[in-house]
């Protein structure tokens, strides 16, 4: 994996995050939000498989990586965000 693929792939989880709470704002129900997010990792990182030499089966795994990074990203920090305000 190189620099520019990492870079690339945490830049995403931001993009995948931004993207689905924009759906979200539109209307998008919460209990499809995670089906959204993984499928955008998807999405991502399929399509950055016809601009590399990456095999198929990798950038699957690449897209799961990103889209359950950016839940447990999303969810974490709202978990942080709920326990600090009931401990006022």
């Amino acid at each position: 994996m190189t620099d520019v693929e990492l870079i690339g792939g945490v830049s995403a989880i931001a993009i995948i995050l931004g993207l689905v709470q924009l759906a979200r704002m539109l209307g998008l129900s919460e209990k499809y939000a995670s089906l959204l997010t993984v499928a955008l990792g998807l999405l991502a990182s399929v399509g950055y498989h016809f601009y590399s030499d990456q095999m198929w089966y990798e950038s699957v795994i690449v897209g799961l990586v990103l889209g359950l990074s950016a839940i447990g990203l999303y969810t974490g920090t709202k978990e942080t965000i709920e326990s600090f305000r009931q401990k006022k």
